[in-house]
């Protein structure tokens, strides 16, 4: 459509939805504005939650199949319009646009992926005398809160499961990256029941009067820790339902019969693909002292020679960091390791001029309890560690507040899995990352998080069981 990029609006029961008040889209590569998404005002927000009760008794009703084609239609509409919504994503998001490609078709697949779930019915007792079956009921309206690295991926995450099991859902992108969800939802205005699927966007007030509104029956938030823990809080005042996928600091272990020649670039894809600003990006890798300066030089070449560069130009391999505030973060760890005189084998070198670009950086076996080690980068700030014995190793990956994700690189991959089942995190790869399909579960232990998203248990987060008990005989 010809204003594709221009002229977003909310969806708020069905319709189009402005505001007297705009936030500016800035591009991270240039610092302009791409676009001005509407600011959400309580009234506004308020019609949206009452718009999603009033349509969730006749969705809920709704056969199920009927459910499943406009889940899918949701991915069809993806698909249609691929590469609209594939620059738009690179111009606020900031990744290379083979990345944001990637990123658009796979929402589009993960749509008709999930379509094709089923909500479980449990016999749990079948006699002459009694049936007891539990079935899974939507919970009510949905508020999914979504982060800026992966804007489409992870607000499917959301939409797909909710709408599949009967919730009605009122949706906040961030503010960083809310182009493309309003344009979503804008499409799929005349596919939907007005109210099902309702999209608001707005800066810092919007998140905190949405989790604590009385309207709203589960909270299914990404983000960060810290602010997971005030989801929480305030979701506890009316005992609201919340799943929440939080931070990481993701340790890859890297053990000494490994192919470093083999090995080498999917390591590097680990730790820097969307410049690191992956919850489940590997953030600490532990290598064996045996391989540690073949692997650590061959890390190092790759870093020197990507080309970091605005996503829409040719041959740039990483893009910026998305926002100014997380930029400002990044290079103040970077200035950190500087400051403790620990040595850089690739990067540190902030260039000068417009966009929020850092240069992929690896800090050569730092100190345990440096910054560098001890905190969530998401950019591209990669400490590699030493280490003699295994056993030491594990505990110093499990020696973490997060327990999001891991991984365990060996070419024995039995001596790889016993690794693997000691590390205290809700997913590890063996000689992999990033394999998180529909139908797996996907958790976080300790302070990564709580609940489960994707698979069938994933998929239930958006339900309450029912038991329904019936006498078949008298007594």
């Amino acid at each position: 459509m010809s204003d594709f990029f221009d002229n977003f609006s909310m969806t708020i029961d069905g319709a189009a939805a402005t505001g007297t008040e705009t936030i500016a889209v800035i591009n991270p590569a240039t610092e302009t504005v791409v676009g001005l998404a509407p600011d959400c005002s309580r009234e506004q927000l308020d019609a949206a939650v009452s718009a999603a009760r009033r349509a969730f008794p006749g969705w809920r009703a709704t056969p199920i199949e009927e459910r499943r084609a406009a889940v899918a239609k949701l991915g069809d509409i993806l698909k249609e319009h691929a590469e609209d919504f594939a620059r738009l994503f690179t111009l606020e998001q900031g990744r290379p646009i083979d990345g944001a490609r990637m990123e658009i078709d796979y929402a589009a697949w993960w749509a008709s992926a999930v379509a094709k779930m089923d909500i479980p019915v449990t016999i749990n007792e079948d006699t002459d005398q009694r049936r007891s079956e539990t079935r899974h009921v939507p919970i009510g309206v949905v508020a999914g809160i979504v982060p800026w690295n992966f804007p489409v991926n992870l607000a499917m995450w959301k939409i797909a499961p909710a709408l599949l099991t009967g919730n009605t859902l009122v949706l906040k992108p961030s503010p960083f990256t809310p182009l493309t969800m309003l344009k979503l939802a804008e499409l799929a205005r005349e596919h939907l029941p007005p109210g099902v699927f309702n999209v608001v966007s707005g800066g810092d007030r919007l998140g905190p009067w949405l989790t604590a509104h009385p309207g709203i029956d589960k909270i299914s938030f990404t983000g960060s820790t810290e602010t997971g823990k005030r989801v929480m809080e305030t979701a506890s005042a009316g005992l609201k339902r919340v799943t929440l996928e939080l931070g990481g600091n993701d340790a890859a272990i890297v053990l000494p019969d490994v192919d470093v020649d083999a090995v080498a670039d999917k390591l590097f894809f680990s730790a820097f693909y969307n410049s690191g600003q992956i919850c489940i990006a590997t953030k600490r890798m532990y290598i064996h002292e045996d391989i540690y300066d073949r692997l650590a030089a061959a890390l190092a070449e790759r870093a020197s020679g990507a080309r970091v560069g605005d996503g829409l130009e040719q041959g740039s391999m990483f893009g910026p960091i998305q926002n100014r505030q997380q930029y400002e973060r990044v290079k103040d760890l970077i200035a950190d390791a500087k400051a403790n005189d620990l040595t850089l084998l690739a990067g540190g070198d902030i260039p000068e001029g417009k966009g929020y670009f850092i240069p992929l950086t690896i800090v050569d076996n730092p100190p345990e309890n440096s910054r560098v080690v001890q905190e969530e980068a998401f950019g591209p700030v990669l400490p590699l560690l030493r280490f003699s014995d295994v056993e030491e190793a594990i505990e110093r990956a499990n020696a973490c507040e997060y327990g999001l994700g891991g991984s365990v690189w060996s070419a024995d991959p039995e001596a790889a899995v016993k690794v693997a089942e000691r590390l205290e995190t809700g997913t590890v790869w063996i000689n992999e990352s990033f394999y998180v399909m529909p139908w797996t579960p996907f958790a976080g232990h300790k302070l990564s998080g709580l609940g489960v998203e994707n698979g069938n248990e994933g998929l239930l987060e958006f339900t309450i069981p029912q038991t329904i008990s019936m006498v078949k005989a008298a007594a």
